[in-house]
């Protein structure tokens, strides 16, 4: 077998030397060593959930893979889930161990964007999710200070949360919810942590679901709820030098830069250790008070098409 390919675990890999993407400095057989020195980190987080990837093929533009293609092997386990968006039933990934990650890679998937939710408990989603999306001319600073503002925001409701990067220029932040939380109840309290978060500091941070009114500002991004996925801890990231999300101890988080994690970088930052599961905090509670006031908030994708119509109106009006 040329030096171009190899098997591992069973799976075939295949242009192992070829450039993973344009401007991402390193090649394919980069991305399977990665993901296979961290398989035991990054699995645990994807398990059970409907994945979805993105994947970068040679001449063509990325492209978000959500329905497995015909010719994934039968051992990739797999569950199907009806989308109403293009009302057709989508069979989604469960990558369940190491050989489906290797599989993945192969097919050159660099991003894993998991559920909140497991797929034999859709509706009661495990983690609720506050990310922080500085605007296009901002950068990292400004999320990480979006995500201080997050932090306290946490505390002042009883509250704690884990943090990482997002492996772009964003930050997430992760809080464990105790069983039984149905994703009503957490899409209330995300809608209300993200609009405390602002109230901290409205001149930095907004809840504003249209990106035109923004202003500048740090969006606090109040819909990671219901089938919502987020970038996996540990994933790469499809950026110049691949950067991967990565868990930071709060007290780190102003020190660190995305580019302090790639895929070259992190194995050996991780040797034997899971930082993220170290860093998360116990499943806990959400307030009744909190999910009370997210209930008063609006929901962002409602409101947004209610005020598009309504500008739209406006628009003709003075024409």
């Amino acid at each position: 077998m040329s030096g171009a390919e190899q098997t591992r675990d069973g799976v075939p890999l295949t242009n192992l030397d070829q450039r993973l993407f344009d401007g991402s400095g390193v090649v394919k057989r980069d991305l399977v060593d990665y993901l296979d020195a961290v398989a035991d980190r990054i699995v645990p987080a994807l398990r059970g959930r409907p994945l979805s990837v993105v994947r970068v093929r040679p001449g063509q533009p990325p492209f978000m893979q959500k329905n497995l293609p015909r010719h994934t092997p039968d051992w990739v386990h797999r569950v199907s889930i009806w989308a109403e968006a293009s009302h057709r039933e989508i069979a989604y990934a469960l990558c369940e161990d190491r050989r489906t990650l290797l599989w993945f890679a192969n097919q050159r998937a660099v991003e894993y964007h998991p559920t909140l939710a497991t797929a034999d408990d859709l509706g009661h989603p495990t983690h609720l999710v506050l990310d922080l999306d500085p605007p296009s001319d901002g950068d990292f600073a400004a999320g990480v200070a979006a995500a201080l503002l997050v932090r306290q925001a946490l505390a002042d409701a009883g509250l704690a949360g884990a943090v990482k990067t997002s492996g772009a220029k964003g930050v997430h932040v992760f809080v464990p919810i105790a069983p039984g939380t149905d994703a009503e109840e957490l899409a209330a309290a995300t809608r209300a942590l993200a609009a405390r978060a602002e109230r901290l500091d409205p001149a930095l941070a907004t809840t504003a679901f249209i990106r035109a009114d923004r202003d500048g500002k740090v969006y606090v991004d109040p819909t990671r709820a219901g089938g919502a996925t987020v970038v996996s801890v540990y994933s790469p990231r499809l950026r110049p030098g691949v950067p991967v999300s990565f868990p930071v101890p709060w007290a780190e988080l102003e020190s660190v830069t995305p580019a302090d994690f790639t895929i070259r970088s992190v194995p050996e930052q991780l040797a034997d250790r899971d930082p993220w599961a170290e860093l998360m905090p116990d499943p806990q509670h959400l307030p009744a008070d909190l999910v009370k006031e997210g209930r008063t908030i609006p929901v962002p994708r409602v409101q947004a098409m209610h005020e598009g119509r309504r500008r739209a109106r406006a628009r003709r009006a003075t024409e």
